[in-house]
């Protein structure tokens, strides 16, 4: 399976203390330069720095081979890479969180997974406590609708219910 990742996604699992559950759910994963930059920038969370910088081995650094300028202007040079190198490599799952990059990467007909998806699919799996991962995601920055997270613990709630 060939993975592709942004930067959000991978800050906050970080975050979260979850970004392990990229490795069991999808083995390899790949990100490109620029992502690898944004995660090691000065503005970045400490924690999400020293993790990228003792990066693990399944998280690979891969640049595409060309660039695509036909991206709207509002896209990060992360996220245009991100896009591009999905795209070249003909990615099962791109991750990304941004709703204009995540437009943009349908438009160009890529499948694509966010940071709520892939957990509520890991704990489906039994990798992880939803409840317990949305309650440390309500601890950071991260922008969601209460709406939203309630539709998925009531899911979630749901699927564990014995039948």
């Amino acid at each position: 399976m060939i993975v592709v990742a942004d930067a959000t996604p991978l800050r906050y699992l970080v975050l979260i203390g979850e970004a392990q559950i990229l490795s069991v759910v999808f083995g390899e994963v790949l990100i490109p330069p620029a992502v690898f930059e944004e995660l090691s920038q000065g503005g970045t969370p400490e924690a999400v720095r020293q993790w990228v910088a003792r990066r693990p081995g399944w998280l690979q650094v891969r640049a595409p081979q060309v660039s695509s300028t036909s991206f709207p202007v509002v896209l990060g040079a992360g996220e245009r890479d991100a896009i591009s190198l999905a795209e070249e490599l003909k990615a099962d799952v791109l991750l990304v969180d941004d709703w204009q990059a995540r437009r943009e990467a349908a438009r160009r007909n890529l499948a694509i997974q966010g940071t709520l998806g892939l957990l509520e699919a890991a704990a489906a799996r039994g990798l992880l406590s939803l409840p317990e991962v949305f309650a440390r995601l309500r601890t950071t920055n991260f922008r969601v609708s209460e709406e939203l997270i309630q539709i998925m613990l009531k899911r979630d709630a749901d699927f564990k219910k014995p039948r």
